[in-house]
């Protein structure tokens, strides 16, 4: 969701040459950058395991478009979630964005 309210849903698009698999959270976060909405507010991540986390493509992915105010939401259920910021996840990013906040 972005900080406007709007909301992007993503998928994983799977393909058998594993480095080009597109995973839900970068189809989200694609979509709404490609609407023009680059002001994230909230990323919700489910998934059929136990706290489905994001990988380490998709930790520097939302590096790039996430703010340090942005929520990074990881759900089993509407009950059963926990609640991060970026730097919790990936506290060393290459992001140039990043770096400027220090």
């Amino acid at each position: 969701m972005t900080k406007k309210g709007n909301i992007y849903k993503g998928v994983n698009i799977e393909n058998a040459a594993y480095s080009v698999t597109l995973c839900a959270e970068r189809s989200a976060l694609s979509s709404a950058i490609s609407a023009g909405d680059k002001e994230i507010g909230t990323i919700i991540i489910t998934g059929d395991s136990d706290m489905t986390y994001p990988c380490g493509v998709c930790r520097q992915f939302m590096a790039e478009f996430l703010d340090s105010d942005s929520k990074i939401v990881i759900a089993n259920s509407t009950e059963d979630y926990k609640i991060y910021g970026l730097r919790d996840i990936l506290p060393y990013n290459f992001s140039k964005k990043d770096l400027e906040e220090k």
